[in-house]
């Protein structure tokens, strides 16, 4: 645990000087919307299906040059992520309408949904959060929701390391933690440095990395998910456990702790130069809400591995699995979605399909055809789990 402090407090450190220089962003929603809104009305009262592609292209100008450039994007999504994510979606989806050279009509719905959805941001998220408090709850909320789901993974593979009899495994866990942190800056000075140009690749790098992360956890999920009998671990333990530690399933746990982390850690210090650029005097509102977050993370590392303690063999590691493969499934989505925003990838609506962001699920043909495969594999990995048992192993003891 203390390797795990040193290492954030390390990472804490470093975000002002990261943030000099970070270009202004607003929290006057009024002329962002205003400028999108003209300019989008102006390419709707222009539009031809035969001549899609210029309308695609400056509804992708309107989305990268405007919304993100400005700053927004970031601080609404410090104040309201689904939201931000949901504006995101609805910009992916007119794009992709216009570049495909769809009935006006269609993309004219579109238009007005994300034209409401821009107007009702403005009008309950414009200039909010100027007090000390609102500057503290936003750094909190930054450090502290993008923190979580890293934390609990971390946390997790830590625990089941100490508790399979290798607490001197445990080094790589950190050692993957230690050199996401670092990816993060790395990628965050890159993305600062050398996407200007184009928006676009920030997006794609977001859905790739979410998209790969995704993979290693389902893995990951399917490899606890049998060992989760008591007695089989143990076998496991007394054959197996040093050969297969030995050889790709360690490498496999420090690089889920590398995603997890690295996953969140770019778009945290991103986030973190949107709030500090406009803190006007509050940079102590700012270091309070990091250290309330940082407080908050490692309860959260404390009740995780308490649990690991406290909590049956198999019910830990069967609910440690369900955990990565949920996060997988959402991490499936979100980083199809990107894609879409950066029109790597097309975007088919469906009518009536509900949006649930935190579950990665958007009312787009591509992100559920995606997090159906995911789900798929449910089935697949049973009979190879079952399969295994009847031939007297886990089926995936040579994970």
């Amino acid at each position: 645990m203390r390797r795990l402090l040193v290492l954030a407090v390390f990472f804490l450190c470093v975000l002002p000087s990261l943030a000099v220089g970070a270009q202004g962003v607003t929290e006057d929603y009024g002329p962002v919307v205003a400028e999108i809104v003209e300019r989008g009305d102006e390419a709707m009262a222009e539009y031809l299906p035969a001549n899609g592609v210029v309308t695609g292209n400056l509804f992708s100008r309107l989305y990268f040059d405007v919304f993100e450039t400005s700053g927004m994007e970031f601080t609404l999504g410090l104040k309201d992520n689904a939201f931000m994510l949901q504006i995101e979606s609805r910009f992916s989806l007119a794009i992709s309408q216009a570049m495909r050279g769809e009935d006006k009509a269609e993309l004219e719905k579109t238009w007005a949904a994300l034209k409401k959805d821009l107007h009702y941001a403005d009008e309950q998220y414009s200039t909010e959060g100027q007090s000390f408090w609102g500057r503290m709850m936003q750094s909190f909320l930054i450090l502290f929701r993008e923190g979580v789901e890293a934390m609990l993974v971390v946390a997790a593979l830590i625990a089941y390391l100490n508790r399979s009899g290798y607490p001197d495994k445990v080094r790589v866990i950190y050692h993957g933690v230690g050199w996401a942190l670092l990816a993060s800056i790395g990628a965050a000075w890159a993305l600062n440095s050398l996407v200007t140009a184009s928006g676009a690749n920030r997006e794609a790098m977001e859905g790739i990395t979410m998209l790969v992360a995704a993979l290693v956890l389902v893995y990951v999920s399917y490899w606890l998910t049998a060992k989760r009998d008591a007695d089989k671990w143990q076998a496991f333990i007394r054959d197996k456990m040093d050969q297969a530690i030995g050889r790709g399933s360690l490498f496999a746990l420090g690089f889920v702790a590398f995603l997890a982390v690295f996953r969140e850690g770019a778009e945290t210090i991103l986030f973190y130069q949107a709030l500090i650029s406009g803190a006007e005097g509050h940079m102590d509102a700012v270091w309070v809400g990091m250290a309330a977050a940082l407080v908050a993370l490692f309860i959260v590392y404390g009740l995780v591995k308490l649990a690991s303690i406290r909590l049956p063999l198999g019910l830990f590691f069967g609910a440690t699995a369900v955990l990565l493969f949920v996060m997988a499934f959402s991490f499936t989505g979100q980083g199809i979605m990107e894609l879409q925003v950066a029109a790597m990838i097309g975007t088919t609506r469906l009518e009536g399909w509900p949006m649930v962001t935190w579950l990665g699920i958007f009312p787009t043909r591509e992100t559920i055809i995606g997090q159906g495969l995911v789900l798929a594999l449910l089935p697949v990995g049973w009979l190879v789990l079952k399969r295994g048992e009847a031939k007297g192993g886990s089926g995936i003891q040579q994970a």
